[in-house]
């Protein structure tokens, strides 16, 4: 019998033609190989681990192979009899991409697993990134050092104005994944999200969706438009709501075009999911009806744009000597003479920054909702009123009004970016997400300099009557 090939082999790793000795090893004299490894197993048995040059597969054989015309190569490459997906990318070092991102908007590329036994919900929300603080708050976790202590932690807030449905798309599965069925628009937009299907909004004649609108007005309109919705119940599988941001609430954004996207249903049948999204139409989402205070959620966002850096920067690697001919922060060596080109491994100097990015198991510590207590910075032990933007507003933003999301740790994106905030893939059921959060105090003091004072009130009764 032949055993698996241990980590520590040393791999030979050489092209050979099949000939008369190697074809009674293989058995096919036509078919060439690439003869990967060679462990003794017994005075005369070898087994062989090749993998087929047309076909990549992986063949171990234990056969005789005395006088095998193989050159030896040392490669520190973990190598099991599973693990052969060599196409001459052995060594290759897999990295995120590093190009601009194609949208500017976070993309969802996954939804959470649909479960057609729990009742109809959405998934996704936007918001916007307005800065950050910090929290104390009393650790809840025995066994640990910190159990029944106070910790400080930095937060981030995104604010999240109510969404508002406008639209109904249908997906039905296909062999090579989902295929949009039919749209079903509602029958009042907003001139904000009009604003979004055109270049140049002032010069536009500004007639999207004139004649579409007059379908509600008309009984063959309504008759095609329930036709449409008949339609999905009986043949998607997947269903996804339009909903679009109110842009024109975000008082410290000069931007008046919406962010729309793609929400999708998780829940109940296909018709149950048709129907509630339709009893959406033209009403407002809040996010307390996406997330909940102590869950984990990602965040998918384009990160903040640096610019044309160079590999110091861009990858970190290390500084040349001070007395390098024609500069110290560059690559010595960007490869072999041959291969005659430059492996994508190579730190290179380019574009830093603004790549779209997911950043998973983020916890919600706090929902805010407007006109409500929650709203502001006050806690059960710390019941000094006052509000949850610091004394000058954040900075680069100004003014939080709208609800809001406190989330643990940071998040991507510079201030006033949009950021996609989606439920979690997967099932949480760590520590750190079943942990209840009770925040003790939030900080409100000023985010220009060292702040030193939580509220106006505070500082006036520090420095008393100044002269006028």
């Amino acid at each position: 019998m032949t055993r698996p090939i241990s980590h520590g082999l040393n791999f030979l790793c050489s092209p050979i033609r099949s000939n008369t000795r190697t074809a009674l090893a293989w058995g096919n004299p036509r078919k060439p190989i690439l003869c990967c490894g060679i462990q003794r197993t017994e005075p005369s048995q070898s087994s062989i681990v090749a993998v087929d040059a047309r076909s990549h597969r992986l063949d171990i054989r234990a056969a005789p192979c005395e006088g095998l015309p193989i050159v030896r190569r040392c490669l520190s490459v973990p190598f099991t009899e599973r693990s052969c997906h060599l196409r001459g990318e052995i060594l290759r070092r897999k990295h995120v991409s590093s190009k601009r991102a194609s949208r500017h908007r976070g993309k969802v590329k996954a939804f959470p697993k649909d479960d057609a036994r729990k009742p109809c919900r959405l998934t996704a929300f936007l918001g916007y990134k307005a800065g950050m603080t910090h929290i104390v708050r009393e650790v809840e976790k025995p066994g640990s050092k910190l159990h029944k202590k106070e910790t400080c932690e930095a937060v981030t807030l995104i604010e999240t104005p109510p969404m508002v449905v406008v639209g109904l798309v249908g997906y039905v599965k296909t062999p090579r994944g989902l295929r949009s069925l039919n749209t079903v628009w509602a029958q009042h937009l907003s001139e904000e999200v009009k604003r979004r299907f055109y270049k140049n909004w002032c010069k536009s004649k500004r007639k999207a969706f004139a004649k579409y609108t007059k379908k509600y007005e008309s009984e063959d309109g309504k008759k095609d438009i329930q036709a449409q919705l008949e339609k999905m119940k009986k043949y998607c599988s997947v269903i996804r709501v339009l909903a679009h941001t109110q842009i024109r609430k975000m008082k410290g954004l000069k931007q008046k075009k919406a962010h729309l996207m793609e929400i999708q249903v998780n829940g109940g049948t296909v018709a149950q999911k048709v129907d509630y999204a339709y009893g959406f139409f033209e009403k407002q989402i809040t996010v307390d009806a996406v997330f909940q205070k102590d869950e984990m959620i990602d965040i998918i966002g384009v990160t903040k744009g640096k610019g044309y850096e160079g590999v110091v920067t861009r990858w970190g690697v290390t500084r040349l000597p001070r007395k390098t001919h024609r500069g110290l922060r560059k690559v010595a060596c960007i490869g072999a003479w041959h291969p005659a080109r430059v492996s994508f491994t190579v730190a290179r100097a380019g574009q830093n920054g603004y790549h779209h990015r997911t950043e998973m198991n983020k916890k919600v510590y706090k929902v805010g909702k407007a006109g409500q207590e929650s709203h502001s910075a006050m806690t059960e032990f710390d019941r000094t009123e006052k509000d949850i933007t610091p004394m000058g507003g954040f900075p680069h933003y100004g003014v939080v009004k709208e609800d809001y999301l406190m989330i643990k740790g940071c998040c991507v994106g510079p201030k006033k970016r949009v950021v996609t905030l989606r439920q979690s893939l997967l099932k949480q059921t760590s520590r750190v997400a079943m942990e209840e959060i009770k925040l003790k105090f939030i900080d409100t003091s000023s985010k220009f300099g060292h702040g030193r004072f939580q509220t106006t009130q505070e500082k006036a009764r520090f420095f008393g009557r100044l002269k006028a």
